[in-house]
């Protein structure tokens, strides 16, 4: 077996430390690629999500007006049951909070 000398194992050393310099490099520009590319692929998904928002706002936006309509147009129709169905809905409101002070005053 034949021993190397100074110059190979120079050579056999700088060829190793430019083989893993490749490496580090390439394995930095595909780290940077897939963070790159994580970071559209988020930006895409809260772009759909704002999206998403705006339009289940706007929709209940829509579906509120049409509530709002039909109450103006059963309280034209019948004022008096109106009347009444809101004097019935408050007393119920007032005694379930009458209810509901009684029993956080025996509790305490």
């Amino acid at each position: 077996m034949m021993n190397k000398t100074s110059k190979t194992l120079r050579a056999d050393i700088s060829g190793a430390a430019e083989d893993a310099l490749e490496a580090t490099t390439h394995a930095l520009e595909t780290t940077r690629e897939l963070a790159s590319q994580a970071i559209e692929r988020a930006g895409e998904r809260a772009r759909d999500l704002g999206d998403g928002v705006k339009d289940a706002g706007a929709a209940a936006q829509r579906q509120l007006g049409r509530y709002a309509r039909s109450t103006r147009r059963y309280v034209a129709d019948e004022p008096v049951k109106s009347a009444l169905i809101a004097a019935a809905v408050g007393a119920g409101v007032a005694a379930l909070v009458l209810a509901m002070l009684r029993n956080w005053r025996e509790r305490s």
